[in-house]
């Protein structure tokens, strides 16, 4: 932890993958846990120090405001002159006023500095975290709902930033202050502080105590608000099955049930929370009042001057009003520390794909690529028992098209995340030209490779944009030759601002068979020599299939192209069908190869040419 720097770039290094669940009982939070946003403060140690001078001198300006009062009544009233009383008492007004300017400046200082402090810190943070998520593996993704990470990046990283913006400066004024204050308290009145300290001491021991309770208390609370933040995201993203099942009753009342936990839990955190400040605020009020009573009995007695009272009562006022704070701020730091644990627990979530050490290189793609699968067996972390693909080998080569058909389950889609390397096999191995993939970056294996996947995903952005996110560099004129050769350039021109057109969240304003043609000029414009086509017409139309068909088959061209489907007519024309079931190759040939000897491939067939959907079995 020592070498991270607050940069979101420097957070991408290998992690084996973990869960991210509620701490355990007897996790304990504590403000110790504020050490770990160290490494993101320390490239702004000018700005801390300088933070840091003007709380000091804000504390100590007021610590000086008891001394001049003291002067201004002791002093103020000696002469018995009324014209040379009148300019001692201006004198020391004048030195009160300059204190009071003093303290507002040095305030407005420390508030912008910290303020700034904590914005910089809450931004790097994010900015660290979602980067970090980012890079994780889709097995990070099946134990860890994206609402929860939602909730460490918007609500943890607020509630640090509230606290290092603001409490944890407020707090070390009020630390400084009430030290300061007991300090000059026992320096004149060491007598009487003496027994007041005593009984202090009595009063903190058992809130130290207690305080250990509200830490718990407080990274319950955090979870709570996370599980709420996961169902909201879960079913938010479902909207139209929620709503097609008239279920949105039932969805807002689970949604109820997890905000009214996240209440009870917030509600026994604010009652400790609110008995301990209670108990210590009355405890020290109580010792406070006690050494003012013997204070003002040394007035009457003739041992103190009225001036020395006053200033012991304002030291007081301050000692109290510092503690009271204190009380308050600690419940903050305490629920930034619980937000601290949770997104460094993040931030040290380790994927189990990563770069290798020394990584191999690519030979310049002069066409389609060759892959070859290597006797590949594979079970998903979560399902270990069961396996996805047993034995598998396959070979592919430069500019072939192969088709894989199969039943559900047979292991169709996991050959594709096993080639974009979202998982790795527990044995065997898969070479691209030549190469293990293990041994490329992931950058360079997927730059490689381009995918269009069964369930199209499109950005809260242009059309425009949309397609140019296969290749970011990309002309306009390049991107419209990618939309033409998808069957996407005569939509998306009727659009009402055209390519520059806002297609709404996931695409909400197009068809799917739209949103489909926009992933095909996406992976068009990619230009990879491998093409992974998942389902890539399935939501088409026969018409627009029969178009999309033939410009993905011009695109085809020159690349070595895996295509899973389902419709007979997609795969028909591939140059080879591999038949896979329960994870293992059971033949492959053309289709009329097939036809004769397969089968299964036979049996899919036939029930695809009885469907009415002209579709094979899924």
């Amino acid at each position: 932890m020592a070498a991270w720097r607050p940069r979101a770039a420097l957070f991408m290094h290998p992690m084996s993958s973990t869960t991210l669940d509620s701490a355990p009982p007897g996790v304990k939070v504590s403000p110790g846990q504020l050490k770990a946003l160290v490494p993101f403060l320390r490239p702004y140690r000018g700005r801390i120090i300088l933070a840091a001078i003007f709380l000091v001198l804000a504390a100590l300006t007021t610590l000086l405001l008891p001394l001049a009062l003291r002067n201004l009544i002791d002093q103020g009233f000696v002469s018995t002159d009324p014209g040379a009383r009148v300019m001692a008492l201006r004198d020391h007004f004048l030195a009160l006023g300059a204190v009071g300017v003093a303290l507002g400046v040095f305030s407005a200082s420390r508030y912008y500095c910290v303020t700034w402090l904590g914005e910089r810190l809450a931004a790097d943070l994010k900015s660290a975290v979602y980067a970090h998520v980012l890079q994780q593996s889709p097995e990070f993704f099946e134990t860890t709902q994206t609402g929860e990470v939602l909730s460490r990046l918007t609500a943890d990283t607020t509630l640090i930033q509230s606290v290092v913006g603001s409490s944890l400066s407020i707090g070390l004024r009020n630390a400084i202050m009430g030290l300061g204050a007991l300090t000059l308290l026992i320096i004149t009145n060491p007598t009487v502080m003496a027994s007041v300290i005593g009984f202090i001491i009595l009063v903190l021991a058992p809130a130290i105590i207690a305080g250990r309770r509200v830490r718990r208390l407080s990274r319950d609370s955090q979870d709570r608000v996370a599980d709420s933040s996961a169902i909201a995201a879960e079913t938010l993203n479902a909207i139209p099955v929620v709503q097609s099942y008239t279920s949105e009753n039932r969805e807002a009342q689970r949604f109820g049930v997890a905000t009214e936990n996240a209440f009870g839990t917030s509600v026994r955190r604010a009652r400790m929370r609110a008995a301990l400040v209670a108990f210590v605020i009355s405890g020290i009020a109580s010792a406070m009042l006690w050494g003012l009573y013997q204070g003002t009995q040394a007035v009457v007695e003739g041992r103190i001057s009225a001036g020395h009272m006053g200033q012991t009562v304002v030291y007081v006022i301050l000692l109290i009003s510092s503690t009271a704070a204190l009380s308050e701020i600690y419940g903050e730091i305490l629920r930034a520390a619980g937000a601290t644990e949770r997104l460094i627990e993040l931030l040290q979530t380790r994927s189990a794909i990563n770069d290798p050490g020394q990584p191999s290189a690519l030979p310049a793609s002069t066409g389609g690529a060759r892959i070859e699968l290597e006797n590949i067996s594979f079970n998903y972390p979560s399902r270990p028992l069961q396996a996805a693909l047993q034995g598998l080998s396959l070979s592919v080569q430069p500019g072939e098209t192969v088709a894989l058909v199969g039943p559900s389950g047979a292991g169709k889609t996991t050959v594709f995340q096993l080639l974009l390397r979202f998982y790795d096999p527990q044995s065997g191995r898969i070479l691209l030209d030549g190469i293990p993939i293990r041994q490329l970056t992931l950058q360079a294996l997927r730059e490689r490779i381009g995918v269009v996947p069964q369930d199209s995903t499109v950005f809260s952005a242009s059309a425009l944009e949309n397609i140019r996110y296969g290749r970011p560099d990309a002309t306009d004129a390049e991107v419209i030759a990618a939309a033409t050769a998808a069957h996407a350039h005569e939509f998306l021109t009727r659009l009402p601002e055209g390519y520059n057109t806002f297609l709404g969240e996931r695409g909400v304003r197009l068809s799917g068979g739209q949103r489909q043609r926009i992933s095909i000029a996406r992976a068009i414009l990619k230009n990879a020599p491998l093409l992974l086509l998942d389902e890539a017409t399935s939501a088409l139309d026969t018409e627009s299939e029969r178009a999309v068909q033939a410009a993905l088959e011009e695109a085809m061209k020159g690349r070595t192209t895996l295509v899973i489907a389902h419709r007979l007519s997609t795969v028909i024309n591939a140059h080879r069908i591999a038949v896979l079931e329960h994870g293992q190759l059971i033949d492959i040939g053309t289709h009329a190869e097939l036809l004769g000897r397969c089968e299964l491939y036979a049996r899919l067939a036939a029930a695809q040419l009885d469907s009415a959907d002209h579709t094979l079995a899924a």
